[in-house]
């Protein structure tokens, strides 16, 4: 089986820093959920910590790496002039339009803000430090803010892999 560049770099974009995101999210949540003064030892603090910023930080530069990746260099081509481009193919039929019209518009638009709340988690992961242990609030803050930026980014996925489905790039 041989994969043609399109094919590549759309696997890069979704396989490659989706599952790095995943991964990172799946680490950076729990460290962030066990930030509990009942569950965290003196000797547990540094590691947990250290872990908890390279599994933000992780995600944060996945979140970024995807986007930047899907805009300048995979998105294109599903703009391609052409009767035979993904999005000419969409946009032929009224069954499919509508994966134009609202799962494209999300992933052009509001996966955006994905990296974006990525990057405001792993500044206050850096800020706060270990105060997280003690600032329940702003640490739930954290988490909720770092779930919202897994949910839009999974839903742009989850849009991706539907839309190549119908109209793949390659």
């Amino acid at each position: 089986m041989r994969l043609t560049g399109q094919e590549w770099w759309a696997l890069i974009h979704g396989m490659l820093l989706g599952g790095l995101f995943l991964l990172a999210f799946a680490g950076g949540l729990a460290e962030l959920y066990s930030l509990r003064p009942r569950m965290v030892t003196a000797q547990g603090i540094r590691m947990r910590m250290l872990r908890l910023k390279i599994g933000t930080t992780t995600m944060a530069v996945a979140a970024w790496l995807t986007v930047i990746t899907g805009t300048w260099i995979v998105y294109p081509w599903y703009r391609a002039k052409g009767p035979d481009s993904p999005r000419s193919r969409l946009l032929a039929s009224e069954h499919t339009a509508g994966w134009h019209e609202f799962a494209m518009e999300w992933k052009e638009h509001v996966a955006w803000i994905s990296p974006i709340l990525a990057t405001v988690v792993v500044f206050i992961v850096f800020y706060y430090g270990t105060n997280l242990i003690r600032h329940e609030r702003v640490r739930r803050t954290t988490i909720t803010l770092f779930v919202l930026a897994f949910a839009l980014a999974a839903v742009a996925g989850l849009f991706g892999a539907l839309i190549t489905k119908v109209a793949p790039v390659a």
